[in-house]
């Protein structure tokens, strides 16, 4: 589920050219491999690294629910921290959202050379809001994700601390055999 959430986040970034979360994205799914790694192969530090990854995704998506219903001096009409300033790209849905008609506005000097000014109408739920469920959803993921890798993690260490060499301290009563003074030989058949 994890992956698949991610996975949709990364395609509509992508058609949306949002390059800061591609890079955050790309990061959180190879987080979430490494997650699922150390779940496989019974290893508390990819656990754990996971765990600490989470709260920085828990973070990023608090900015990103932030930055879209610009809070404070967020703006998205005047920062592009999104495009990391390269473009005046703004989200996928703004123009394919549900229901949303999209006018071309013709012989507009608002726009630069290489853009056109658009208007958008009808949307049955604003691109904001979309792009903020998408958000939040990923936060309730990541907690989910941070309880569970935290508690796997805490039961493979507690594992480790458990195990018992054979012939070891172990409460079982097993006695070593004890040595003789003298060495019995047996014939070697070759």
């Amino acid at each position: 589920l994890f992956q698949v959430a991610a996975l949709e986040r990364q395609i509509f970034d992508f058609l949306g050219y949002q390059w800061a979360p591609i890079l955050a994205n790309f990061l959180h799914i190879m987080a979430v491999i490494l997650g699922i790694f150390g779940t496989i192969q019974y290893r508390s530090r990819y656990l754990m690294m996971y765990a600490v990854w989470l709260v920085l995704w828990v973070g990023w998506n608090a900015f990103i629910i932030c930055f879209y219903l610009e809070v404070g001096r967020l703006s998205q009409d005047r920062d592009f921290i999104m495009t990391f300033n390269t473009s005046l790209h703004r989200s996928w849905w703004m123009e394919n959202g549900p229901g949303c008609l999209v006018t071309p506005v013709l012989n507009s000097n608002l726009a630069p050379e290489d853009h056109h000014v658009i208007t958008v109408s009808g949307c049955l739920l604003d691109y904001q809001y979309i792009e903020v469920v998408s958000s939040a959803t990923q936060i309730f993921l990541a907690l989910f994700g941070f309880v569970y890798a935290c508690y796997v993690s805490k039961v493979f260490l507690e594992e480790e601390d458990s195990f018992d060499f054979i012939g070891g301290f172990d409460s079982y009563g097993y006695q070593a055999p004890q040595k003789t003074s003298h060495l019995q030989l047996q014939p070697l058949y070759t």
